[in-house]
């Protein structure tokens, strides 16, 4: 499978009760262990070794079957393919948009991870003074309230 690598070495966070609640990510629904990728990396749910054997689903944009977030469906095979797809769909021929590639290593990065270099966090904008320097994730929601509600 492209982007396998057994040598891949990458560091691996796992957070038990207390660090969650010093991350700020111990709520309600959150589970009891939680494991975070660093931020040049991604859990893939690539199950199968050899591309041959892939579901189905894989190779399309299918957020139902897909056992959790899959990143690579911001890419496509080619433009070549999918316009092909496109017209077989418009001349009314059966016709399956499989143009996902199922190369793990055009992502890059990580979806949702904890940055440690306050220089790339995110940034926001907002014409009320915020009473903080720096805001938590749950701290935007009364942000965007407060500009709501006046």
């Amino acid at each position: 499978m492209k982007g396998r690598k057994d040598s891949y070495i990458f560091e691996l966070v796992v957070m038990i009760k207390r660090p969650l609640q010093l991350s700020n990510i111990d709520y309600e629904r959150a589970g009891d262990l939680v494991l975070m990728a660093d931020e040049k990396s991604w859990f893939t749910y690539y199950f199968w070794l050899d591309d041959s054997r892939a579901p189905d689903y894989a190779s399309v944009v299918d957020i139902h079957k897909k056992p959790g977030y899959d990143p690579v469906e911001l890419f496509m095979t080619s433009k070549a393919r999918a316009a092909y797809k496109l017209l077989r769909k418009k001349a009314g021929f059966r016709y399956v948009m499989d143009v996902i590639p199922l190369d793990a290593t055009l992502v890059k990065g990580s979806h949702g991870s904890l940055v440690k270099d306050p220089a790339i966090h995110p940034v926001l904008i907002t014409e009320k003074e915020v009473s903080k320097k720096a805001l938590v994730a749950t701290d935007v929601y009364d942000v965007i309230w407060q500009h709501l509600l006046r």
